[in-house]
């Protein structure tokens, strides 16, 4: 190739245009990968990410538009298209089958035969051999049941590059690891690149593309809003693209001496839903005029713990005190009356109802009293006046208070949520993933919000899947691992990597 020579293009995407009932997906789309770059595909949940790769995947067919691979016009059907043409899709919920080995779910479906059966052996030794190419480190005979969330994702890569992958779509693949785990991932990316391979990066967080990418492509609502140079961009300006206007993205946190404890947890033991034991002996005090962090890796004990704060799920032992008062069995209206308010990690299932307006979400909890319920009577006017003076005060952006929660949008369903909860003046506050599938505008006056509880001498616990924002918004961090608080640390005398760690199971 001359020096003047234009970079081959992986992968061309002109005009995609992708309607859902109701949704405009991917709205005239024209996006372009070069051969052997790492790409990102950054904007908020809702943005058209995942949905613009599942086109290029063949899981989904576009109304208009026209995809070329390696220079060449494709027609992808189907995943099976995809992969005959060199295309690989990781998805951010791994699709393997946790009693198989590792080999056995690295060559399911394309397995090396002995006869009419699969052979084991060079199974084993094909699964050796490309992940020694790649530096992908596993475990051919261990049982996926039995690995890291980490090295799972390792196994699906491997599946990728045992079916001949050439492009690569990650979809948000940092989201489940330990700040290690995503060190050791960017570096495989690396060395994919250097293998020549195409890299196409789906996320919504800012730093990693800075880290990681040659390039990064913004969507908003659908629509390509431009693709930038990393070396030429910095994170001010892709927020700025991603949101369309300027976003503070350091939180200011002013120090604020903590009071007494408000809300104790004593050697608490739950079990989840499928009756595993998913708390283990945990402990745990809440203060006043501090945010607790929980940090860990989703799945270790997060949810239960806040259910059974909250009077959502009943402890099987060890008691949780409310100004020393003990409502360990009590039910989720009488943590409300002690002063708790909640803010679920699932605010469609947990926090709101779909089908009730603006208004009526949000005095759930309090509907049943004055001035909102006379006896039988709904005082509606009251109610109305309530919701309309909340709406104002928490930027809630609709219809009117009369319009259906579930025609808002997702920042919006949240900012429903947090002004209900917050808005009864609660003492203490557990919140729960509370910026998740936000956007940087409505994570930033979520996270104001939050400090100016703090402030006003409000306890709160704060359980995210996302390190940076547990590390910004928190006094003290608590990190959870198989259902045990394995160690404490003041946030500003401790790093990420100190926390990796101990959120791994290791010793930090």
């Amino acid at each position: 190739m001359s020096m003047n020579a234009e970079p081959i293009n992986a992968v061309e995407m002109q005009h995609i245009t992708m309607r859902f009932p109701g949704v405009l997906a991917n709205d005239d789309i024209t996006f372009s990968v070069r051969k052997g770059e790492i790409h990102a595909l950054l904007g908020e949940n809702g943005a058209g990410k995942t949905t613009l790769m599942n086109v290029l995947y063949g899981l989904y067919q576009p109304g208009s538009g026209e995809i070329s691979v390696n220079g060449n016009p494709a027609k992808i059907a189907n995943p099976n298209d995809a992969i005959s043409l060199g295309i690989g899709m990781i998805h951010q919920h791994f699709m393997l089958v946790p009693p198989f080995t590792v080999a056995e779910n690295v060559v399911l479906g394309v397995e090396p035969k002995a006869y009419f059966f699969m052979d084991t052996e060079r199974a084993i030794s094909d699964v050796e051999e490309i992940s020694k190419r790649y530096g992908l480190i596993v475990d051919p005979g261990a049982k996926v049941q039995d690995i890291s969330v980490g090295i799972e994702q390792r196994v699906e890569i491997l599946k990728a590059l045992y079916r001949g992958a050439e492009i690569l779509i990650l979809d948000e693949p940092t989201a489940v690891l330990t700040p290690q785990e995503v060190e050791e991932l960017f570096k495989v990316m690396k060395s994919l690149k250097e293998e020549g391979k195409t890299i196409i990066f789906i996320t919504h967080k800012l730093k990693e593309p800075m880290a990681t990418c040659d390039r990064i492509t913004v969507l908003r609502k659908g629509r390509l809003i431009g693709t930038v140079h990393t070396e030429k961009t910095d994170v001010a300006n892709l927020a700025r693209m991603m949101v369309g206007r300027d976003v503070c993205l350091v939180v200011e946190k002013p120090p604020h001496p903590s009071g007494e404890a408000v809300m104790q947890v004593q050697n608490l033991e739950a079990y989840n839903d499928r009756e595993v034991k998913a708390l283990q002996g945990i402990t745990l005090e809440l203060r006043k005029g501090e945010i607790l962090g929980i940090a860990g890796v989703e799945g270790n004990g997060q949810l239960e713990l806040a259910e059974c704060m909250t009077g959502l799920r009943s402890p099987r032992a060890g008691k949780i005190l409310v100004h020393g008062k003990d409502v360990t069995h009590s039910s989720a209206r009488d943590f409300i009356n002690a002063g708790v308010s909640h803010i679920p990690e699932d605010r469609q299932k947990r926090g709101l109802i779909q089908d009730f307006s603006l208004s009526e979400n949000l005095i759930l909890g309090s509907h049943f009293k004055a001035p909102f319920s006379h006896g039988f009577r709904m005082d509606y006017e009251k109610v109305d006046a309530y919701a309309s003076q909340l709406a104002k005060t928490f930027d809630i952006r609709g219809t009117g208070v009369h319009s259906l929660v579930k025609y808002l949008s997702g920042g919006n369903q949240q900012k429903v949520i947090v002004a209900r909860e917050l808005g009864r003046e609660p003492e203490i506050i557990i919140a729960s993933q509370p910026t998740r599938g936000l956007d940087v505008g409505a994570i930033e006056f979520i996270h104001e919000t939050l400090l100016a509880m703090r402030k006003k001498d409000k306890a709160i616990l704060l359980i995210s899947a996302d390190l940076d924002e547990v590390c910004c918004l928190s006094d003290r961090i608590a990190v959870i691992y198989e259902g045990k608080i394995v160690g404490e640390r003041d946030s500003q005398k401790t790093t990420e990597e100190e926390l990796g760690l101990l959120m791994a199971g290791g010793h930090a």
